[in-house]
């Protein structure tokens, strides 16, 4: 048995107003029953959470703990503006010429913090790529969900672009994929020869093999659901199972981060058949598109635009001055010096 951090516990003047300063920095608001005058205030973050508490005595030197900030997209330099704007103070720089180093800014209560370069700056600097993440996974999957969630159509049962399933079925196919390659991860001592043996079968001939399948009185959106269900089940295996767990694939063992980045390939290029046939617009985020990029597909063109390399590589977009892709696979075997997230 072992114990994990719950709260990191801060004192301070005014819960609320710390709180609320705090929400601000990393984007999230403070807990729905925390109001004005409260003696607590509960900002929750997927880590630790952050618990403000309003006590008599006043801050007297510097913290003996404090927290490192890692911008998420900004730079840190970026990040240092933002937090300035929304009430920090300049403590300490210790950037260097370089592009390395830190800011240290204290809250409005005088308690310090360090904000540090972000991961991608962190892997410029350092010459390396950027690891695919659990969170990478929630992101593509919320993303794909809110961008089908708009689609007016009733029927889902017309084309996907330009595969021979139709939109419902390739969604379906999707989840299935999600779950799949979550199962994969699940045993104590996953196989490295063969699948976990649900049992895989199509509904008709020339569908997809899914063991996965969504009730359709629950229409698109009962789909949707189905499919940010298999995401978070992925999201999850991928975050708790170990960086060295090895199991099958048909494209060659592969490790956590390797399904992971399968997983949102599928999620980005199945979204992108699906939006085609129904109409919708869809652009996922550049550099998502370079991480499962760097990880499944590492001889693929440099080309500025990520999202029209990885529908190339994927056989579904030309690309100037290069071949249109007529058979493809990508490299799930996990690559040397593999990043740690």
């Amino acid at each position: 048995m072992t114990s994990h951090v719950h709260h990191v516990t801060v004192d301070c003047a005014d819960a609320y107003e710390l709180g609320t300063f705090w929400a601000g920095v990393l984007g999230v608001c403070l807990a729905e029953d925390d109001f004005p005058g409260d003696p607590e205030a509960l900002v929750e973050t997927p880590g630790a959470a952050l618990l403000f508490v309003t006590v008599p005595e006043p801050k007297r030197s510097k913290n003996r703990v404090h927290l490192d900030i890692q911008p998420d997209d900004r730079t840190r330099d970026e990040e240092v503006e933002r937090l300035l704007a929304l009430g920090a103070t300049l403590v300490g720089d210790h950037r260097r010429p370089n592009g390395r180093g830190w800011v240290t800014l204290a809250d409005p209560e005088g308690n310090e913090f360090c904000v540090e370069c972000s991961a991608g700056e962190r892997a410029r600097l350092s010459g390396t790529r950027l690891p695919v993440t659990a969170d990478d996974v929630t992101s593509a999957v919320r993303l794909a969900v809110d961008t089908l969630g708009q689609s007016p159509a009733d029927d889902w049962h017309i084309p996907a672009g330009s595969l021979s399933w139709d939109c419902w079925e390739t969604v379906e196919h999707l989840s299935d994929d999600l779950f799949a390659y979550a199962v994969q991860l699940g045993p104590r001592t996953p196989s490295l020869e063969g699948e976990v043996p649900y049992r895989w079968a199509p509904e008709r001939e020339g569908g997809p093999w899914n063991a996965i399948f969504a009730n359709p009185e629950a229409g698109p959106a009962g789909l949707l659901r189905t499919l940010e269900a298999s995401g978070a089940l992925l999201s999850a295996m991928v975050r708790t199972a170990s960086p060295g767990t090895r199991s099958f694939h048909s494209y060659g063992v592969s490790d956590p981060e390797g399904f992971a980045a399968m997983g949102i390939v599928e999620t980005l290029v199945h979204t992108h058949d699906v939006a085609a046939g129904l109409a919708l617009d869809w652009a996922p985020p550049n550099d998502l598109c370079d991480r499962v990029l760097a990880r499944l597909f590492p001889d693929a063109p440099d080309a500025e635009d990520r999202w029209t390399v990885l529908l190339w590589s994927t056989g579904r977009a030309d690309l100037p001055g290069r071949e249109r892709v007529t058979s493809w696979k990508w490299h799930g075997a996990p690559l040397e010096g593999t990043p740690q997230p």
